[in-house]
C-alpha cells in the first residue's frame, strides 16, 4: 500500500483533500447538535431531581444566582431596588427562565445579609446548565451586570454562568501546533520536513472533527468530545508521522532510493504506527465500562479521530513524501549525501549516549527511577474525588467575585446549598431534625405543591469542604430515615459528590479494562509476555506518580500560590477517567515504537 500511495501521490492527496473540504461543507451546512447528557441513574441526587421535575416543572432546572453589594448605604435603598428590580424582573420574563426568585419580596428577607449591604437572586432556568443555551446564559449575565456601577457591584455564580466565561476554543490547539512546528524545525533542520507531519495531523483531525460534528446528529455526542478529539489527534497526528519520517529520513541518509526508503519506512513505523493507533483506541473504549452515558459519545468521537490520523499517516504521509523526494532532507544533508555518499547507520546523538548510559548501570538507574517514582505516587493514598466550586476560579471572573461576596456576607455554604425534597408528609419534624443537625446553617422550607415540599438546607462550610460531604452522608443515612420521611438530597453539591462516589466504585474495572485489553493487544502484536507485562507495571507507575503530584498541587495546595492556581480542593472526579485513558493510550504507544 505504501508502494502504490507513494506511486499514485496525487490521487491520494486529491482524495484526501476531497475528504476534508467534503466533510467541512457538509458539517458547516448540517451546523452541530452536540447534546450535554449528564445523568447518574440510582443515586439519590437523582431520584430528587425527578421528583422536583415532576412536582415543580418550572423549578427543577439549573439554578444560578445574582449577588449585588453596595459600597454604602443599604441593598433596601431606593435607588438601588429601582435599579435592580427591572433588571430582574427582565430576566424572570425571558423564555427558557423558569423563575427569580428575589430578596424584595414577602419572603425574601433572608436573601439579604446582616449588615444590609449584600443582597442575592436565584435565577431557576428551566434545564439544566449543560443544556441552556449560551445565548440565554449571556443575556442574563448582560442584563444583570447592566444595573451594576455608580457604588452597587452585581456579579453572577453558578454552573450555567461559567459555561459563558470558558476561553474560546482553538487557542490551545494554536499554541500546540506553533509549538511542535518549532520543535520539529529544530529536530529535522527542513521546512518540509516539518510540515510534513503538521499537514498530515491536521488532515486526520479536520475530517474527525468534521465527522463528529455529523455524528453529533445521529448519536448523543457532549461538545467536549470534539474539543478531547482536536488534542489527542493533533498529538498522536504528529506522533505517528514524526516516527514514519524519521525511519524514512534515516533510510536516505544510508542510501536507499526514496521510494524504496518510504516503503520500509511504513512496513516498519507504520506497522507499529497501527498497533499504536490500536492501543489509544482500547484505552479510550475503557471508559464505556464505567456505565457512565454522557461518555460515549466522547469515546466515538475520539476514537474516530484517532483512526483518521492513522489512516492518514499510513497514505497520505507516503504520497506527501513521494513530492519531496530528497528535499525531506535537509540543505545540508542533502550536500553531506552528495559529496561523502551514504554513511553507515550507527547511534548517534544524546538519546543514544544515555541508553548506553543505563546499559551500563541498569540497575542503579531502575532502582532511583523506582526511588523517584514511589515518592512522587505516595500522595495519591489521599486522593479524594470530588468537584471543586467557583472560589477555584480566577480572580477576575464573576463566578469568583459572586462566590467571595456571598461569602463574605452570608458564609461559604451559600454557594452550595442543598435541596431537601420531600415526597409526602413528615415535613415540620424533619426540618426541625436538619435544624439541629451539626453543619447546618440554615434551613428553609418552600410551599408544597403536588404533595413535594423542597427544603433548602445551607451548610457552614463551602461546598468543597469534605465537611459538606459528611453533611449530605449525615441527612441521607440518619436524619431522613430518623425523621420517617420519604425524601431525597439534590442539588449541585449532593450531584457533585454522587458524581465523584460512582466515579470512584467504577475505577478499579476502568483500571484493570484499560491494562488487560492493552495486554492482549501488545501479546499480539509482539508474542511476548514479558514485553506488554513490562507495559503494564510501567504505565500504572507512571499514573501512580502523575496523580501523585495533581494531589501534591490541587489537593494539598503545594505550590498554588506560586502558580497562581486558586485554592486547594478535590480532584475533579471526571479527571481520573479521561486522564488515565490518555495516559495508558499514549504511553503504551511509546512501549510499542520502542
Amino acid at each position: 500500500m505504501a508502494r502504490w500511495c507513494y506511486r499514485h501521490r496525487l490521487v491520494v492527496l486529491l482524495l484526501w483533500v476531497g475528504a476534508l473540504f467534503g466533510l467541512g461543507f457538509s458539517a458547516s451546512s448540517a451546523g452541530t447538535n452536540y447534546a450535554e447528557v449528564f445523568s447518574l441513574p440510582n443515586t439519590d441526587s437523582k431520584s430528587a431531581y425527578d421528583l422536583m421535575q415532576k412536582a415543580f416543572p418550572q423549578r427543577s432546572g439549573d439554578v444560578d444566582t445574582v449577588v449585588w453589594k453596595v459600597d454604602e448605604g443599604s441593598v433596601r435603598d431606593e435607588d438601588v431596588r429601582s435599579r435592580m428590580e427591572p433588571a430582574l424582573r427582565e430576566i424572570g420574563e425571558m423564555d427558557g427562565v423558569g423563575e427569580v426568585a428575589g430578596p424584595y419580596g414577602d419572603r425574601g428577607a433572608a436573601q439579604i445579609s446582616e449588615d444590609g449591604r449584600t443582597a442575592y437572586a436565584q435565577v431557576t432556568f428551566a434545564e439544566q446548565a449543560n443544556a441552556v443555551p449560551k445565548e440565554l446564559v449571556q443575556d442574563v449575565v448582560d442584563t444583570a451586570r447592566d444595573a451594576g456601577g455608580d457604588g452597587l457591584q452585581v456579579e453572577l455564580g453558578g454552573q450555567a454562568i461559567t459555561r459563558v466565561q470558558e476561553p474560546p476554543t482553538g487557542t490551545a490547539e494554536l499554541v500546540g501546533i506553533v509549538a511542535a512546528a518549532v520543535v520539529l524545525f529544530l529536530a529535522f533542520g527542513s521546512l518540509f520536513a516539518m510540515l510534513l507531519p503538521l499537514v498530515v495531523a491536521i488532515f486526520g483531525v479536520g475530517t474527525g472533527m468534521f465527522s463528529t460534528q455529523l455524528l453529533s446528529h445521529v448519536t448523543n455526542v457532549p461538545e467536549l468530545a470534539s474539543l478531547l478529539s482536536t488534542l489527542i489527534g493533533l498529538g498522536v497526528g504528529i506522533d505517528y508521522a514524526l516516527f514514519i519520517v524519521t525511519r524514512h529520513r534515516r533510510g536516505i541518509l544510508r542510501g536507499m532510493d526514496p521510494e524504496e526508503s518510504a516503503a520500509t519506512a511504513l512496513n516498519t513505523s507504520g506497522r507499529a504506527v497501527l498497533f499504536a493507533g490500536g492501543t489509544v483506541c482500547i484505552a479510550l473504549a475503557g471508559m464505556l465500562v464505567t456505565n457512565l452515558r454522557f461518555l460515549d459519545g466522547v469515546v466515538i468521537g475520539t476514537s474516530l479521530t484517532v483512526v483518521l490520523s492513522v489512516l492518514a499517516a499510513v497514505t497520505l504521509l507516503p504520497a506527501m513524501l513521494g513530492f519531496l523526494g530528497h528535499r525531506v532532507l535537509s540543505r545540508r544533508q542533502r550536500r553531506k549525501l552528495a559529496v561523502q555518499g551514504p554513511e553507515p547507520e550507527r547511534p548517534s546523538g544524546l538519546a543514544a549516549r544515555w541508553s548506553a548510559t543505563v546499559q551500563r548501570r541498569p540497575r542503579s538507574v531502575a532502582a532511583l527511577g523506582l526511588v523517584v517514582m514511589v515518592v512522587l505516587a505516595l500522595p495519591v493514598l489521599s486522593l479524594r474525588l470530588g468537584t471543586v466550586d467557583q472560589g477555584n476560579d480566577e480572580a477576575s471572573t464573576t463566578t469568583r467575585k459572586a462566590y467571595d461576596l456571598l461569602a463574605e456576607g452570608f458564609g461559604p455554604g451559600f454557594n452550595g446549598p442543598l435541596q431537601v425534597v420531600v415526597d409526602g408528609d413528615g415535613t415540620d419534624g424533619l426540618v426541625t431534625a436538619i435544624r439541629e443537625t451539626e453543619g447546618v446553617a440554615q434551613v428553609a422550607a418552600a410551599p408544597p405543591a403536588n404533595g413535594v415540599t423542597v427544603i433548602q438546607v445551607v451548610p457552614t462550610t463551602s461546598p468543597q469542604a469534605v465537611e459538606t460531604d459528611r453533611l449530605i452522608d449525615t441527612l441521607r443515612d440518619d436524619v431522613i430515615p430518623d425523621a420517617g420521611a420519604q425524601a431525597h438530597v439534590g442539588g449541585v453539591t449532593a450531584v457533585s459528590k454522587d458524581f465523584a462516589t460512582v466515579t470512584g466504585d467504577r475505577l478499579p474495572l476502568f483500571i484493570a479494562t484499560i491494562i488487560g485489553l492493552g495486554f492482549l493487544l501488545l501479546m499480539v502484536a509482539f508474542r511476548s509476555l514479558v514485553v506488554p507485562l513490562t507495559a503494564a507495571v510501567m504505565n500504572l507507575i507512571a499514573a501512580a506518580a502523575s496523580f501523585g503530584v495533581l494531589v501534591a498541587i490541587f489537593q494539598w495546595g503545594w505550590g498554588l500560590d506560586l502558580l497562581g492556581l486558586g485554592n486547594e480542593g478535590p480532584i475533579a472526579a471526571f479527571l481520573p477517567i479521561i486522564m488515565l485513558s490518555l495516559l495508558f493510550g499514549l504511553s503504551m504507544d511509546y512501549q510499542v515504537f520502542l
